[in-house]
């Protein structure tokens, strides 16, 4: 073959690979009724404002891909394996392909019904979740899904771009004037000095993943790491500033879904530059807008001419200290004198481990575009891990979301363990896990032959 044929054949195979490539895109509302249980046995007292549910559907890469971010705290165990069927059923594919993850708003619904049923059984006062008001959600969201197979898009480009969001997150870990080691700043610090303290490690960058008809853009994903949560726990149901932002952006660009994914953040918040004041939260929204705006502006475009998937079965240890093991989380679960934030999380830890008697792993699932890749994380997974990402593919502009399966709870660097983290909201074995995250993440994202 010439050389100059040589080079047709080469572009018109890329146009023909371009031209496979569609996506579908999706929205539905998954607000709780007044009087539904959010996080922390808060009951819902208002709507604030809606939550929603939003994702794509890219079809022509193998089996069709499904990427949902939900307005909800966290979705765990059987719970989170419902939704995830019910929308491969709908999209026509399996499980591992659905990359399910919470924003993690905090007046919000938390969901594990395994718990919920074991805290019934022992008949603990409160309630975890609502079962009924979870399955009907899972099955409008699967429905709306459906639905928008039939308008899907062709998309024959992929962006992408970056932005530093300016003021928001910090570190919960900071130095205290004896030189010891705390974890305690929290989103909302009131303390003026601890809010005075350096920013500590965070990913300062808001990436944003976008998929193009031509030059017209059909969705966008942003994600950042930083708990969402201005002020939270009354029961005013809210999607918090980071919803103010992707609502805002989507004013700007009604023809464009745009879709908001938390990054790993189980040790990153907005504390050094949030006290917890009402007025705080549109200041923080306007912050991070502007974070998406000008990852937006940067956005680059290269044609799609691939798209792969892979993912990685993760079986991460359960945790043996004291207070972890099945018979004394029973125990907790039946004692009538404990509170309930004890009694509700040895529901969660008994669920947690019925799951991993069952052999069952904890997916980490990898999209590769092509000089891009999105891949999702467990639960509460600390920053670190999506800075160790990025390091193990500097070729790539790889965006990370945490926040699937959240039954591990926090997910701890071996370092920060050894700095003394030992947080109750956690059930896996730590400084172990890091080794097993690591593991997972480089076999995710390893390089094709």
């Amino acid at each position: 073959m010439r050389r100059r044929d040589f080079f047709k054949s080469a572009a018109a195979l890329a146009a023909a690979r371009a031209e496979r490539f569609q996506l579908a895109t999706f929205r539905s509302d998954i607000t709780p009724s007044i009087g539904g249980p959010l996080f922390n046995n808060v009951t819902a007292r208002k709507i604030v404002d809606p939550l929603e549910a939003h994702g794509v559907v890219l079809l022509g890469g193998g089996q069709p891909i499904v990427v949902a971010a939900l307005d909800w705290c966290e979705i765990r165990n059987d719970a989170y394996n419902l939704w995830r069927d019910v929308m491969a059923e709908a999209a026509r594919t399996s499980r591992e392909r659905v990359l399910l993850t919470c924003v993690h708003q905090h007046d919000a619904p938390y969901v594990d019904t395994e718990a919920q049923r074991l805290f019934e059984a022992a008949k603990a006062p409160g309630r975890i979740c609502d079962p009924d008001f979870n399955e009907h959600c899972a099955r409008k969201v699967a429905a709306a899904l459906q639905a928008s197979l039939n308008s899907a898009h062709r998309v024959t480009h992929i962006g992408t771009g970056q932005a530093k969001v300016e003021g928001v997150a910090s570190n919960r870990r900071y130095v205290k004037p004896d030189g010891g080691v705390s974890f305690g700043r929290t989103s909302a610090t009131k303390d003026p000095a601890l809010r005075a303290l350096p920013e500590g490690t965070i990913d300062p960058w808001l990436k944003t993943i976008s998929f193009w008809e031509e030059d017209r853009p059909v969705a966008a994903l942003s994600c950042y790491s930083t708990h969402p949560m201005s002020y939270y726990g009354q029961g005013d149901v809210s999607a918090d500033f980071v919803g103010m932002a992707r609502a805002r952006r989507q004013k700007d660009t009604p023809g464009t879904a745009q879709i908001y994914l938390t990054g790993c953040s189980g040790d990153t918040i907005a504390g050094k530059y949030n006290d917890g004041s009402a007025a705080n939260r549109p200041i923080l929204a306007g912050r991070m807008y502007q974070g998406m705006v000008g990852a937006w502006k940067a956005t680059k475009r290269r044609p799609l001419q691939h798209v792969r998937f892979r993912s990685v079965p993760m079986h991460l240890a359960p945790r043996a200290t004291p207070g972890f093991s099945p018979a004394e989380m029973r125990k907790t679960l039946a004692d009538e004198s404990k509170p309930y934030l004890a009694r509700a999380e040895a529901a969660l830890g008994l669920s947690w481990r019925k799951r991993l008697d069952a052999g069952e792993a904890v997916d980490v699932p990898a999209v590769d575009f092509g000089g891009a890749h999105l891949v999702l994380l467990p639960a509460e997974s600390f920053v670190q891990y999506q800075l160790w990402a990025q390091e193990l593919r500097p070729d790539s502009f790889v965006m990370t979301a945490g926040f699937s399966e959240s039954a591990p709870g926090y997910i701890p660097t071996a370092q920060a363990a050894a700095e003394g983290y030992d947080d109750h909201y956690s059930w896996i074995a730590f400084p172990e896990c890091e080794n097993t995250m690591r593991n997972a993440l480089r076999d995710a994202l390893r390089r094709y032959d």
